[in-house]
């Protein structure tokens, strides 16, 4: 790492964040390892360590086999890497829906073990009470309404939200409920452009889309996505760059170089050791 871990009193902190209603928009990415995160850091008003992990890192099928433990691993090394950028990490499927209790052990721990600045959780009405909760207990809340993928199996899949009129409206009160008690920031994810911009209107925190409105307060993406490193990415993705393309490259000439004995060259090696030239010998 080129530069020191920051202080706490040296990042943007919550309120800060929250201030940035309709005065800028924010960018947030995903982060997943230290490395990353400082190559990130300097572009980003936020970070997020989703439990999109899952299935981008570990190749798992969805995000409900994240554990706890998980999340915190990757969390401590993203807030390493982050430096003054503050870092949201996913409260992984099991681990706050049993009650605020068990939501306050849980997210108490993450902050604890990784120093990140805040959790984001799942969840509309059912989960107002937990944010309160958690929010009267000095731990910032970022909610995420609309598609939420915790809930992939009750969807019936990944799927735009809110095209009924009956969705449309349970989303919309999902976000005005998890605003009003106390989350400071909200992700809106995988919704119709109109629902997107009238919470966005309707709220008075930011709203950072995914596969929802340019009239949200700000974007988020997952990494991975965003930088080509799979074949196939959701609609709402724009691929910046094509790395799969670039690494796959990459690879094919090392392991070509490697087999015709061209890498490692002598530039690429510390040398021969000289032997010690022998003494002559003593006449007697």
């Amino acid at each position: 790492m080129s530069h020191s871990p920051a202080t706490t009193a040296s990042k943007r902190s919550i309120p800060q964040l929250r201030a940035t209603k309709g005065v800028e928009k924010l960018a947030m990415l995903t982060a997943y390892t230290a490395p990353m995160a400082e190559l990130l850091a300097p572009h980003c008003d936020m970070l997020l360590v989703g439990d999109s992990l899952g299935m981008v890192v570990y190749g798992l099928p969805s995000t409900l086999p994240v554990t706890l433990e998980m999340m915190i691993n990757h969390g401590a090394a993203v807030v390493r890497g982050a430096g003054a950028t503050p870092v949201i990490v996913d409260m992984p499927f099991g681990s706050y829906q049993a009650s605020p209790e068990q939501a306050f052990t849980n997210a108490a721990r993450i902050l604890q073990e990784t120093g990140c600045a805040a959790v984001k959780l799942e969840g509309g009405a059912e989960m107002a009470e937990t944010i309160r909760f958690l929010s009267d207990r000095a731990i910032p809340v970022m909610a995420h309404v609309g598609l939420m993928p915790q809930h992939v199996n009750q969807m019936g899949g990944f799927k735009t939200q809110g095209k009924e009129a009956d969705d449309y409206a349970a989303i919309q009160h999902a976000a005005t409920t998890v605003a009003a008690a106390g989350a400071f920031a909200m992700v809106i994810e995988g919704v119709v452009e109109p629902l997107a911009a009238e919470i966005t209107r309707q709220v008075s925190i930011p709203t950072i889309g995914i596969g929802a409105s340019a009239a949200c307060d700000g974007q988020v993406l997952v990494i991975d996505d965003m930088l080509g490193m799979f074949t196939h990415a959701p609609r709402f993705v724009k691929k910046y760059a094509a790395l799969r393309e670039t690494i796959s490259t990459a690879v094919a000439s090392y392991a070509a170089e490697v087999k015709n004995g061209s890498f490692p060259s002598d530039a690429h090696c510390y040398g021969t050791v000289t032997a010690p030239k022998k003494k002559p010998a003593r006449r007697s």
